[in-house]
């Protein structure tokens, strides 16, 4: 009897139209994959048969959807209760997934902000970033740690709030250096009295909250009753907080007499790539601008961008009651809903036509337009630099992926290895790797033993990674610190691994080390120098510079962490109450080790058994 032959699995459009049979008429969301569980793309409907049996009847606006569903072998399903929570996790999956097919939002970091910190009797002024766990107001978004580093300067000036951490505070007998360059009132050491001094905080606030003109009303109202009295030194010094104030206007570009809280955007695609403008205003001021390049198709549209831009941007922000845009997004009511839904009150997308609105829109419009014809012509810069180091090294094609390594340390202590990478897009600081170097059979300043431990974990967890079928990531070009020995040393690392089909290039600085001498080392090949003065060259020092700034401040933060570290923290039996008895009867740890078991013993806390194991430990050597 002839056996039976399995039927080929299922897929692009046939398995979808296999899919459609059992699925409801629903909203919800759906993922499309591909081989090995690739997320191809996710995508919300008000009726999950409906839509996605439109991806089986083979008519598609674009290639790029035609070659989605070639791709896809797979499909998720999520019902949801209604299209606003379709809308709501096909954002989240989004941003987690980053499928390839979708609209991404790249660059997603948190904003700063502002907090006036309530939890001490004097409130502290502070920037902020990330969750709000510390009990106080809070004040935000700025654009960039220029933008709230200028607000929270001006504020200091105007308001003489406090920024210091509530140890520093309690542990002042006289005012610090702040309150003499008038920054702070000094309510540590009583010179303006709580009462007054929560005054100065609730103007404060007045301010962040839009009520600039009465609080400065209000100073100008007590510095004429000042002079009036003859007090000049405080009407001058109210006269400095009303200057502080009114430069804030000076000093930003633009501020909106009719937009008391809004968010504003304007997109500019052209050539395939696409910049999203964000202007923020808060209080009446303008709180910073930042641009965004989103990951986008020749083929999608400026209404798709924007609504995915915008469901995306605020997945992990707080939502203005106004949002302003060049561009209508797509499906404005239900994003608009959704926004609602999520921040607890009423929230209005528009694309205003005319007035202060439209200026505003228009502004950043242009900021977008001048950000991306820059970003483009950096891009087109940087291609021709990696060509140029495809020509230099014989590579196969210009690199994608660059990795450059340096190592750091002291007389060998402290040691730690540096890897950065950099490709078409610059510099990849997300991807930046330390290695503390912890074999103990390198000898202190083995320079070559400790490249050797980095190459080799590095190496070695992406052969585990490409063996176990991971998304692992290959360099296109591995750059070392060094000459010969040190390429000859990696090669024997990389061989070892069977991974020595990477290309590897050592950058040695040339007689005296004086810079642009550089001679470079390709395994089998005699070193050899670039033109003095080449682009190419100068690209190549900065990324030698750059994993060598990156090794020196990693090594730098664990010698820091190690100065703080005490001694008495590694004995067993030592806690944080006998720590500070043993501190205050001999005044540091060193008197502690020169200290004898009778005199220790005398330590509250500390037993006899206890004072023979803290002599011990201090003399086991």
């Amino acid at each position: 009897m002839p056996s039976e032959v399995a039927e080929p699995p299922l897929k692009g459009a046939a398995l979808i139209k296999d899919e459609v049979t059992r699925l409801p008429d629903r909203p919800g969301v759906y993922r499309m994959m591909g081989e090995d569980g690739e997320v191809l793309y996710v995508g919300k409907a008000r009726s999950l048969k409906k839509r996605v049996i439109q991806y089986a009847q083979g008519r598609f606006h674009t290639n790029r959807i035609a070659h989605m569903v070639d791709a896809t072998r797979s499909m998720e399903f999520v019902t949801t209760r209604t299209e606003t929570d379709a809308l709501l996790l096909e954002i989240n999956l989004i941003k987690q997934l980053k499928p390839r097919f979708n609209v991404l939002l790249r660059d997603d970091k948190s904003f700063p902000e502002i907090v006036i910190r309530r939890e001490h009797p004097a409130a502290q002024l502070r920037k902020h970033r990330g969750a709000h766990t510390i009990k106080g107001d809070y004040f935000g978004p700025f654009a960039s740690a220029n933008a709230v580093n200028k607000t929270l300067n001006t504020l200091q000036k105007a308001f003489l709030l406090r920024s210091c951490s509530d140890s520093v505070y309690e542990s002042r007998t006289r005012p610090c250096m702040l309150h003499q360059i008038k920054r702070c009132a000094a309510p540590c050491t009583g010179l303006v009295s709580l009462e007054d001094y929560a005054g100065l905080v609730e103007q404060a606030e007045a301010f962040l909250r839009g009520k600039s003109r009465a609080v400065v009303a209000g100073l100008a109202e007590q510095m004429t009753a000042a002079a009036e009295e003859m007090e000049f030194e405080r009407a001058a010094r109210l006269r400095d907080r009303i200057r502080a104030l009114a430069s804030v206007a000076q000093e930003q570009q633009i501020n909106p007499e009719t937009v008391d809280e809004a968010d504003v955007f304007a997109l500019f695609a052209e050539g395939g790539q696409a910049c999203v403008q964000v202007f923020f205003f808060r209080a009446g001021q303008n709180w910073g601008n930042r641009a965004y390049f989103p990951r986008v198709d020749k083929s999608d549209e400026d209404a798709d961008i924007m609504g995915a831009f915008l469901g995306q941007f605020y997945d992990d922000k707080p939502i203005p009651k106004l949002i302003l845009a060049n561009v209508e997004p797509a499906e404005r009511d239900l994003l608009a809903d959704a926004f609602c839904l999520k921040g607890g009150r009423k929230v209005e997308i528009a694309k205003p036509l005319r007035g202060e609105k439209r200026q505003l829109v228009d502004h950043a419009l242009t900021n977008a337009r001048e950000a991306l014809g820059r970003k483009m012509s950096e891009s087109s810069a940087q291609a021709k630099l990696l060509t140029g180091v495809c020509e230099a090294f014989g590579l196969e094609g210009p690199p994608e992926r660059i990795e450059v390594y340096d190592n750091s340390h002291i007389m060998g202590t402290n040691a730690v290895g540096g890897m950065i990478v950099a490709g078409p897009e610059g510099f990849q600081k997300s991807q930046y790797r330390k290695f503390n170097i912890r074999g103990a059979d390198i000898t202190p300043g083995d320079d070559f033993g400790m490249m050797k431990e980095v190459l080799r974990r590095r190496f070695g967890r992406l052969v585990k990674e490409e063996e176990e079928g991971a998304d692992a990531i290959r360099p296109d070009l591995v750059l070392i610190d060094g000459g010969m020995g040190q390429v000859g040393v990696v090669m024997e690392i990389m061989a070892d691994l069977g991974v020595d089909d990477i290309p590897v290039v050592g950058v040695a600085k040339g007689p005296d080390r004086d810079a642009g001498l550089e001679r470079f080392y390709i395994p089998g090949k005699p070193y050899f120098m670039l033109e003095p003065k080449s682009p190419v060259l100068y690209y190549l020092q900065r990324l030698r510079d750059e994993a060598h700034r990156f090794a020196i401040g990693t090594h730098r933060t664990r010698r820091a962490i190690d100065l703080k570290r005490n001694p008495l923290d590694e004995i067993e039996g030592v806690g944080p109450g006998r720590k500070r008895a043993l501190l205050q009867a001999f005044g540091s740890a060193r008197g502690v080790s020169r200290a004898g078991v009778e005199d220790l013993a005398k330590v509250e806390g500390v037993s006899q058994a206890l004072a023979e194991r803290i002599y011990g430990f201090f003399r086991k050597g």
